[in-house]
């Protein structure tokens, strides 16, 4: 699938009637219409968004700090992932730590954030008191853990990472764990095709991703093993975390066209591009590489800069990919790397101003008209909503990709 520079898939063109409060044509009217949200999905980690909403996390400086930090992580980005890792999540059997979240999940949604959950099931980070339980016990609190969180969350949280890393688990032998256990048994597919349909149950109109870092053939051969079992994916994820430099354009591309033939949307799920020293090559791991100190320098955070523009670019311009998160928006976070798009002290690098012109600017659409004797004018702009002003007057419109015509009454 070729790449669009002109943008056109992320466009479209409507033909809007303008009516006054008695449902009349507004004749002869100058209009401003500014885009106010994105169709696509601009997303960032959102860890911070939980000692924000929940008051008594943090003392008042720390929370005042992260405030702050927050207003810039809104400025650019309309998507949040929450962390959902069971091991944090629920420590202690039984003790689910439901309402900090929710509380989180309820901050970002009232300021217009779209809100993903990660992950539901990943042998990583997962309940230690598993280990405890039958293989049997732990499948059956896999599935029990699925259904709690994708129904309270319901409404907050429609987006869900439901399997991560599944590539590597049969094979995955650094410590035991329960989900490395019902993988061996249950295999790649089966355990799949039973987290999605449990997730799917409690959430019909969920998006669920299945997730994974592994870009390789073995990765394809999962998803097609899934599709064919009948197993509903209805995103792709694809981690990136280029701690060791930047994949490049050429494999970026070769990846998207490995996995495009599938035909389903393309989720960039984690994204990192650090802005000091490159991480060694020869590391496996990423988990493995531990340093005392990562600084951020003046030429890392230039690299930076321009890795994280042909990134966004190259993946803007495809067709099937629907979302782009960026995983740490501040230094220090993951691995302790220089990986945010600002420093520790909340000041913005290159790479933020990037994005800010390229979003908030570039990639966003804003203009004046005036409409004819029947009320009508055309407008063709970037996907998303808008606000339609006449004077004082205010009306609002959502530009979707099967949008051609549209009423909006203004008062």
């Amino acid at each position: 699938m070729l790449r669009d520079r002109t943008l056109a898939h992320r466009k479209n063109t409507v033909l809007i009637r303008l009516v006054d409060r008695q449902g009349k044509p507004a004749a002869g009217r100058r209009i401003r219409v500014e885009q106010t949200r994105h169709s696509f999905l601009f997303g960032c980690g959102a860890f911070d968004a939980v000692p924000v909403a929940n008051p008594g996390t943090a003392d008042g400086n720390t929370r005042a700090f992260l405030q702050e930090r927050m207003e810039k992580w809104r400025k650019l980005f309309n998507y949040g992932t929450l962390p959902f890792y069971w091991g944090r999540f629920e420590p202690e059997k039984g003790r689910p730590r439901t309402e900090e979240l929710r509380n989180a999940a309820r901050w970002l949604r009232d300021r217009n954030v779209t809100v993903k959950g990660h992950p539901l099931c990943w042998h990583t980070g997962t309940a230690p008191w598993l280990l405890e339980l039958s293989d049997e016990e732990i499948l059956e609190a896999q599935l029990e853990r699925i259904e709690r969180e994708v129904t309270a969350f319901r409404g907050l949280v429609d987006l869900w990472d439901v399997v991560n890393e599944v590539v590597i688990m049969p094979v995955f032998d650094k410590y035991d764990n329960g989900i490395i256990r019902i993988c061996k048994r249950l295999g790649r597919v089966e355990l799949v095709k039973s987290m999605f349909g449990r997730a799917r149950e409690c959430n019909p109109r969920a998006t669920l991703l299945l997730n994974d870092f592994n870009v390789s053939t073995n990765y394809e051969i999962l998803i097609e093993g899934c599709l064919a079992a009948g197993v509903k994916i209805d995103a792709i994820g694809i981690q990136s975390h280029q701690h060791q430099g930047f994949w490049g354009t050429e494999k970026l591309r070769e990846v998207l066209e490995r996995f495009e033939h599938f035909g389903l949307p393309i989720h960039f799920t984690e994204n990192t591009f650090v802005s000091g020293a490159l991480m060694p090559p020869e590391i496996a791991d990423l988990n493995d590489f531990q340093v005392s100190d990562w600084p951020s320098t003046p030429e890392g955070e230039e690299r930076q800069r321009r890795d994280v523009a042909e990134l966004y670019t190259t993946l803007f311009e495809h067709p099937l990919v629907e979302a782009i998160t960026t995983w740490d928006f501040h230094d220090g976070a993951w691995l302790g790397a220089p990986g945010g798009l600002v420093r520790k002290d909340n000041s913005e690098k290159p790479a933020y101003e990037w994005l800010d012109q390229k979003i908030n600017r570039d990639w966003r659409t804003e203009t004046e008209a005036v409409t004819d004797s029947d009320g009508n004018v055309q407008l063709t702009g970037f996907l998303g909503g808008y606000r339609i002003l006449a004077g004082e007057e205010t009306g609002e419109l959502w530009l979707g990709r099967d949008t051609r015509r549209a009423e909006v009454a203004v008062s």
